[in-house]
């Protein structure tokens, strides 16, 4: 029998406290909640002194400063959950770099997909895997920088593995699925819409040409004019459909590719 999952919260206003014990109760009921703090001090004294909990639920702003400062003082080996109030764009680093985070007033629904995300990635590819490197993430949100998607968490038989972002050569839309295709020719459904991931990909590598695709700037093997002033491309792996930028963003599409 596996051994249940243990977890620190770290929250300093009671009511987000109780309310988040009751919902990770009611989502995960064999799950173990150690200990709860309310302090960067607390919560740096109890990590020292001992083993790492599976998973920490961390509030951003705490009674005695930001909860970065738990990771310039003691080495966290354990995957985190932030939490915060602030719904500000550089939080989208957190979930871009393999890290969830809950807005408040907590969702049910949320929690369940951040937990979710959790048991991914603990055991992708049938091994226990941690994250316990935050530096990059920390700095990114204090200087307010904007991060990018990396890499994608997708299903492989019974398992997961990571899809690193630069691999796809589009992305395209059908009947409310999304799916990556890979240089190599490899079909991978991706949770996330096309909105969403216009957000998230890089820009400068990234382009949505149409409401149907997203394209990678090294998958686009030629361009043509069109009727209308639109664009005509070609892809490379070839897209099983004729691939159109209209004349609204055609402009920005040749801007794009000259950069």
């Amino acid at each position: 029998m596996t051994s249940a999952i243990k977890i620190i919260l770290v929250e300093d206003e009671e009511y987000n406290l109780r309310l988040l014990e009751e919902m990770i109760k009611k989502v995960r009921p064999g799950w173990e909640v150690l200990k709860t703090f309310e302090s960067v001090k607390g919560t740096v004294k109890w990590l020292r002194e001992n083993s790492p909990p599976d998973l920490l639920f961390m509030d951003i702003q705490l009674a005695d400063g930001l909860c970065f400062s738990v990771f310039d003082q003691v080495d966290v080996k354990s995957m985190v959950i932030f939490t915060t109030a602030y719904d500000n764009y550089a939080l989208r680093a957190f979930k871009v770099n393999s890290i969830d985070y809950l807005l408040k007033p907590f969702k049910e629904k949320d929690l369940e997909t951040a937990v979710e995300k959790f048991e991914s990635f603990r055991f992708l590819s049938g091994r226990e895997v941690t994250i316990h490197d935050y530096s990059e993430i920390i700095e990114s949100i204090r200087r307010g920088e904007k991060k990018y998607r990396k890499r994608f968490l997708v299903s492989r038989g019974a398992g997961f593995y990571s899809l690193i972002s630069d691999d796809v050569a589009y992305f395209f839309s059908e009947s409310r699925i999304t799916t990556a295709v890979t240089f190599r020719k490899q079909n991978h459904i991706v949770d996330f819409s096309l909105e969403v991931l216009e957000e998230e990909l890089d820009p400068d590598i990234f382009f949505r040409a149409n409401r149907k695709l997203i394209v990678n700037i090294n998958s686009v093997e030629r361009v043509d004019n069109y009727f209308r002033g639109k664009l005509k491309i070609r892809l490379n792996p070839p897209f099983h459909d004729e691939v159109a930028v209209s004349r609204l963003k055609a402009m920005d599409f040749k801007k794009w590719l000259g950069k």
